[in-house]
């Protein structure tokens, strides 16, 4: 029997939790990426004092926006200055990462208790096997796609895009051809007038530089790909990407719905509303280090995880970021021992200039239960990996010019 995969996106995730959480902002331009300060304000009669991009100062970036300030150019990733001058009048809310999580989980178990066979890719999008679900053939999937619209909408309140087709990588594009609440469904038919039309790096697996190679070829859509010659692409873009090219522009793909995946590795990173200098900003720059590698053990602690390799990233007042990692000799979820690895990292890096962004990063990961007995961390150990540090005479830039 042929395989039949859905893709289930949520609609605008993280800014339509906030629409359950303040209704009166529906149908209005909503950004989501503030601070702390971005908080709405309850006035005595119930209601809320919301802030405006307009007044906001600094160099965040948007997390996500509703669709109506998408229509005024606003989208995730974009620098919230650009985005305060192309929808000034726009709302801006804080993230609010506990309460996505919750509603991340309502949402998966819905769709679980439908259909079992998921592979979990982030927050608000999963796979879905559907080729053993009963009569979901019998339709091509309409039908079990609008059971499963229907249970997320009931769970959660919110909606969701969904594409059903043989294959993952139709999948993902069909869920977003009709966005919002949409549900499309494709077969191998289909890919001529549904998916030759789109641009190429609608493609998940061609990214700014494989798309502009394609430009600068004179490949634009999705249907031009699968128009070149396959000698064409393998001489321009190797054996194994050319061919998988040929293949994905044709609605070929063989990948199977993983349900469970280990990951590589687990990070902590902040961005700073100004640039900070090694030494002129040494003790805010220490107290913020710190604070990352003690979240960062939490976290591997949160998720039975240890990590031999540490790594710091930074990124530069000119845009340039610098990576550094250092291998353990056994490992670790102590936030002192992950503190005085990065540090070490830290050592190796000129500091001469000023930095945006710094981060902590743990990989080279092994589940707690899989370490031999000597390695597993007793309750002492556990303790610790959630023992503040600052008290621990490790100063941050000690070697820094």
């Amino acid at each position: 029997m042929a395989r039949l995969i859905a893709h289930i996106d949520m609609d605008a995730f993280y800014a339509s939790v906030e629409l359950l959480r303040y209704p009166e902002l529906r149908g209005r331009a909503v950004v989501i990426g503030g601070g702390r300060d971005s908080q709405p304000k309850k006035r005595a009669d119930g209601s809320h004092d919301f802030r405006s991009l307009r007044a906001y100062v600094g160099r965040g970036v948007v997390t996500t926006s509703t669709y109506e300030a998408r229509k005024l150019g606003v989208f995730s990733a974009m620098g919230m200055m650009k985005s305060a001058a192309l929808a000034p009048d726009a709302i801006l809310l804080p993230v609010d990462f506990d309460e996505y999580r919750k509603y991340s989980r309502l949402f998966k178990a819905a769709v679980r208790e439908i259909a079992p066979v998921i592979e979990d890719r982030g927050i608000d999008e999963i796979y879905v096997d559907l080729s053993d679900v009963p009569a979901a053939h019998d339709d091509a999937g309409r039908a079990i796609g609008s059971a499963l619209k229907a249970a997320v909408r009931e769970r959660t309140g919110l909606t969701c895009s969904i594409g059903i087709t043989p294959n993952k990588l139709l999948s993902k594009l069909a869920s977003e051809l009709d966005k919002p609440d949409g549900l499309t469904l494709l077969g191998q038919g289909d890919v001529p007038a549904r998916i030759w039309p789109l641009a190429a790096r609608k493609v998940n697996g061609i990214g700014p530089k494989a798309a502009a190679k394609l430009s600068s070829l004179g490949i634009e859509t999705i249907g031009d790909i699968a128009g070149a010659d396959p000698a064409f692409l393998l001489a321009h873009f190797g054996r194994s990407f050319g061919a998988w090219l040929h293949e994905a522009s044709h609605g070929r793909d063989e990948r199977p719905v993983v349900t469970s995946s280990e990951p590589k590795s687990i990070s902590r990173e902040t961005t700073f509303d100004r640039d900070l200098h090694a030494v002129r900003d040494r003790a805010e720059l220490g107290a913020i280090f710190t604070e990352l590698c003690e979240q960062l053990a939490g976290d591997l602690a949160r998720k039975s995880y240890a990590a031999r390799t540490i790594g710091i990233k930074l990124r530069f007042d000119d845009f340039r970021i610098a990576t550094r990692d250092l291998t353990l000799p056994a490992h670790t979820l102590d936030a002192r021992e992950i503190r005085r690895a990065a540090g070490s990292c830290l050592k190796r890096v000129d500091l001469g200039r000023r930095l945006r962004l710094i981060g902590v990063r743990a990989g080279a990961l092994a589940r707690l239960a899989d370490l031999v007995a000597p390695l597993a961390p007793n309750e002492s150990e556990a303790a610790a990996a959630h023992e503040p540090i600052r008290e621990y005479s490790l100063p941050l830039f000690d070697d820094a010019s």
